[in-house]
């Protein structure tokens, strides 16, 4: 059971602290968590970012990522969302025991690797070890606090009739990555999840233009619930095309087999901005300048009437409601 994690690695005694220190400190070093204090102390000033987040994908290994990258990515486009820059993160994981140190360390680094990527330090954490039965695994519970530049305002209320709507890429990927996994599903192109930081996305469009009125991840829900919350949030209405969604071949025909509409689908590498339409152009460019931002497209536009209403012109040149997600298409995808 050397390789195994185990319940005194959870006690607080000496087992504990072998695992703080190889498999976390050594990975996330840096002058904050080398202290080992209760609590990370640090300077900050100006309008800050705060959010927490939980995580319990299954599998714990998915193409194209695995729970730490997702923790990471998942924390860092939440303050993403709101026009800050994030800073700092914690993590704290909850362990079933026996999982493999291996497999722990894998995970660990990968955290560190998207937290590299983000230009974020993780500065406190926890580590908990509970019985073989009572988890799945391994569940990670983050909190993240960032910087919000000087002028920048962004909420999901504040999108006006008039603004356009742009997706930055193709939906489906990662609810569909995760599910073909975890049940032995296999395409002819292997797909991966779209998990990725977005931070640098992001800031590009911030510099193209700091009006930008609403962002959103569209995670659990897919990008229908996201478009409704905004809706509601902004008390108005929105309608997309059908024939300017970007989905991928194979997120197409995996929705198609198993009875899944798109639309509902979670990401986790995505992004959906309100925009004034004189300066859509502008944020589109460079959206499309940025790796994750390539596929970027404007899908559709505010209006006023109907309020807290999404409508969809579909191919066939009818229009669809699209509600909020009822129910829970994919479970344990985040």
């Amino acid at each position: 059971m050397k390789d195994k994690i185990l319940l005194a690695h959870g006690s607080g005694g000496k087992q504990a602290h072998e695992l703080v220190e190889k498999s976390f400190l050594k990975a996330f070093a840096n002058p904050f968590l080398a202290k080992l204090d209760d609590s990370a102390v640090f300077d900050l000033s100006g309008r800050l970012a705060f959010t927490t987040d939980s995580y319990v994908v299954s599998p714990i290994f998915f193409p194209g990522g695995d729970i730490g990258k997702l923790a990471v990515c998942g924390t860092v486009n939440d303050l993403a969302m709101s026009g800050a820059k994030p800073l700092y993160l914690s993590l704290s994981f909850i362990i079933e025991e026996g999982l493999p140190q291996g497999e722990l360390n894998e995970i660990v680094d990968s955290a560190q690797k998207a937290a590299q990527e983000a230009g974020v330090k993780i500065v406190t954490g926890d580590t908990k070890v509970v019985h073989q039965g009572s988890a799945d695994k391994l569940f990670i519970n983050t909190a993240g606090v960032g910087i919000i530049p000087e002028g920048v305002d962004i909420s999901g209320g504040n999108a006006r009739p008039g603004d356009k709507v742009i997706l930055s890429g193709a939906i489906g990927d990662h609810g569909i990555a995760v599910l073909s996994q975890r049940e032995g599903l296999s395409f002819s192109t292997q797909l991966k999840s779209d998990c990725a930081p977005l931070d640098s996305l992001v800031a590009e469009m911030l510099k193209a233009s700091p009006n930008i009125h609403c962002l959103r991840d569209p995670t659990r829900g897919g990008l229908a619930t996201s478009l409704n919350e905004l809706a509601k949030q902004s008390k108005v209405s929105i309608r997309i095309e059908e024939e300017k969604l970007p989905v991928r071949e194979e997120v197409l025909a995996a929705c198609e087999m198993l009875g899944f509409d798109p639309l509902y689908v979670a990401n986790e590498g995505k992004l959906v901005a309100i925009v004034p339409a004189e300066g859509a152009d502008k944020v589109l460019k460079a959206m499309r300048g940025n790796h994750y931002g390539k596929g970027a497209a404007i899908i559709g536009e505010v209006g006023a009437e109907h309020p807290g209403r999404v409508v969809m012109k579909t191919c066939l040149g009818t229009s669809r409601i699209i509600d909020m997600l009822v129910g829970d298409l994919l479970p344990r995808i985040c």
